[in-house]
């Protein structure tokens, strides 16, 4: 009996693109509206809230790069496998990212009993914020086994080109959390009033209902791949494998929480009154809300590309490779010039989403318009250029070069863009945002260097 051949070889790349990156990028903008619908519930709360909140966020920013750059890892051997024709390594690889993020979970469980107010009062000593950053912090930490197995879970169904059920996955767990929040923070029904761990809450049992979805795909669904536990054992060469792309995401990732705790901590040591300073985090961390409308899709059509990527260079088709990279590359520059038009024509407008109903907090709503409004229009200038790096980083991560994608982020948040932005901030707090488009820019070098190294001395001699 012949063996059917699998599409991410053969079928026409425009539709397998769009097949497998359109259900990605749905999902990726139900998450994108869980994570700004969850911050407007929590800003309407209080002010406070909203920046505990976004201070909170960059130590919950690594336990994502844990979960997603441990999958990604896994995605990529399983991916370079199937292509292969190696299913045997392909389901050990899949069984051992279930393994991993179960690890990955006692890891952060242990952080967010230790470490969870310890990091908030690294950035205020305001009793109220430290105590709201406290609470969200140590539910989404310690009750985060949901999120780091449906990551996992979603990865490795992705590497064998069904994009149906991840999109199903995350769809789930960002409409219960969507549903759970506003009920859970203001006590809405038979809830209790919880605020800021209502919020939290919120969250963890949308994971959870993510988890248990996934897991019923895996197991009781037929893929390319097979998760058996019967006789199986850690192996080091698996290990090897998945970390040698999975550790460079994690740290890709991971910096980017340290370079929102860098750029929260120029602002809480910049030569401008409390009020200010926190208006100013909370800018930030209200654009990092609203970019993922711009970057989520974007981020959904890189998990479309990158298994298509990752199959065609394990079966050495350099044509389907390079045709995969280009179009991606197109869809990726529509979308985030889609974006950069709406932070430059509307910033005040989506800043609005986000003030206190508290007729108290009028003077913080327009000063948070004030120093907003600026903070969106300057960043926003670096979309095209992130674009153009994202799509390097994902041709990178598929082929197995993730060193590269970890270097251009290092290069990007950690040697240029704060180094920059302290810099800018000795002038004022607006000139500092300027950093974001100037990091891209360099960024962006590099990563041609890279393409250029990589297609002389592989891609070249691909069939």
């Amino acid at each position: 009996m012949t063996e059917a051949p699998n599409k991410m070889g053969v079928k026409p790349m425009l539709p397998l693109l769009l097949s497998m990156s359109l259900p990605a990028m749905f999902s990726m903008m139900i998450q994108a509206l869980y994570n700004v619908v969850d911050s407007i519930f929590v800003a309407r709360f209080h002010p406070d809230a909203l920046q505990a909140v976004s201070l909170a966020y960059p130590l919950q920013m690594i336990l994502i790069s844990f979960g997603v750059g441990t999958a990604v890892g896994v995605n990529s051997l399983i991916a370079r496998r199937l292509g292969a024709k190696n299913y045997q390594e392909a389901n050990n690889a899949a069984t051992t990212g279930l393994v991993l993020a179960a690890f990955n979970w006692i890891l952060f469980l242990i952080i967010g009993l230790v470490f969870s107010r310890p990091f908030i009062s690294m950035f205020t000593k305001d009793p109220t914020v430290v105590s709201y950053g406290t609470q969200y912090l140590t539910i989404v930490l310690c009750a985060s086994y949901g999120m780091t197995t449906s990551v996992m879970g979603e990865k490795t169904l992705q590497a064998t080109g069904n994009m149906i059920f991840p999109m199903l996955t995350q769809l789930l767990g960002a409409v219960v959390n969507i549903i759970l929040d506003p009920l859970m923070i203001f006590g809405i029904g038979f809830f209790p009033r919880m605020g800021v761990a209502g919020a939290a809450v919120a969250t963890v049992i949308g994971q959870f209902c993510s988890m248990t979805f996934v897991l019923i795909i895996l197991f009781k669904k037929k893929h390319d791949i097979k998760i058996s536990f019967k006789g199986f054992s850690l192996k080091k060469e698996t290990l090897k494998n998945i970390y040698a792309v999975g550790f460079p995401a994690i740290i890709m990732q991971s910096i980017g929480s340290v370079m929102v705790s860098g750029i929260n901590a120029i602002i809480s040591i910049a030569d401008v009154t409390a009020e200010t300073a926190a208006a100013y985090i909370n800018a930030f961390g209200i654009y990092f809300k609203l970019q993922s409308f711009v970057f989520m899709p974007v981020f959904g059509l890189n998990q479309g590309v990158s298994p298509i990527i990752g199959y065609n260079y394990g079966a050495r088709n350099k044509e389907r490779l390079y045709s995969a990279f280009r179009l991606g590359l197109i869809i990726a520059a529509v979308i985030m010039a889609a974006g950069t038009l709406l932070f430059q024509l509307a910033p005040e407008w989506l800043l609005s989403l986000f003030e206190s109903d508290a007729a108290a907090d009028a003077s913080a709503n327009i000063m948070l318009t004030e120093v907003g409004a600026p903070v969106l229009r300057i960043i926003s200038i670096s979309f095209m250029f992130a674009a153009c790096g994202i799509m390097f980083a994902t041709l990178f991560q598929a082929v197995g070069k993730g060193l590269y994608s970890m270097i251009m982020s290092v290069g990007r948040q950690l040697v240029i863009l704060l180094p920059v932005a302290y810099l800018l901030s000795k002038i004022n707090l607006e000139a500092m945002w300027y950093s974001f488009p100037i990091a891209e820019i360099v960024c962006l070098g590099i990563a041609v260097v890279f393409f250029i190294k990589l297609r002389k001395n592989e891609l070249s001699k691909l069939d």
